[in-house]
């Protein structure tokens, strides 16, 4: 049905709304940078606050890859348990050799 006279017709980028009235779909493309669309919109710059974050986080990483050291974990792990292991070996030992007394003499 076509649109009577004195009326738009509306092509793929208008619409027609109930009451007559033509609304448009416009689109931008900006190319900008980051930083510049910021400053164009008032926002604080982030980057010296995003860096000292970042070193932070690294900092926690590597002491998270200390913590994974195989010699770190067994000590955090057995504490004393290695030293009462050893002279549990020790007393073991001297009894085999046939000292009485744990070598006590």
């Amino acid at each position: 049905m076509p649109f009577p006279a004195g009326h738009v017709v509306p092509t793929s980028d208008e619409t027609m709304s109930a009451e007559g009235s033509r609304s448009m779909k416009i689109k931008f493309d900006i190319d900008c940078t980051p930083e510049e669309l910021r400053s164009f919109f008032g926002l604080p710059e982030i980057r010296p606050m995003q860096e000292a974050l970042l070193k932070d986080v690294e900092e926690r990483m590597r002491a998270s890859l200390k913590a994974l050291d195989p010699e770190t974990m067994l000590k955090t792990w057995l504490p004393a348990g290695l030293k009462g292991f050893e002279q549990l070996q020790e007393m073991f030992m001297s009894q085999m050799a046939g000292r009485p007394g744990g070598g006590k003499k």
